[in-house]
């Protein structure tokens, strides 16, 4: 997975690229927990993002639940495999989805 991070104030825009399952996780979770404790808003860019796993779940559920209360999380171009797991799990009633 690829993530490519864009900082503009207290706005953080994350771009991730690949796969977001057990292996990529952690490795998303590092960046997110050295990046986001200074962040209002959160942008995570999934247009180029092909899979989630239940590991990538956890971690996006867990980094709502952090920026809910330090500000505000919106995900965007979500393709169609990702907005079926969203619409099936019933995140997409807990996320904010552009």
């Amino acid at each position: 997975m690829n993530i490519d991070k864009i900082s503009e104030e207290d706005k953080l825009i994350i771009r991730l690229e690949g796969r977001l399952d057990t292996s990529t996780a952690p490795v998303l979770e590092k960046e997110l927990k050295k990046d986001i404790p200074q962040v209002k808003t959160l942008i995570l860019d999934f247009g180029k993002l092909k899979y989630i796993s239940s590991a990538g779940l956890r971690l996006i559920l867990a980094t709502q639940k952090t920026m809910n209360k330090q500000g505000s999380m919106i995900i965007r171009n979500v393709n169609d495999f990702v907005m079926e797991v969203f619409e099936t799990t019933g995140f997409i009633d807990i996320l904010t989805i552009e």
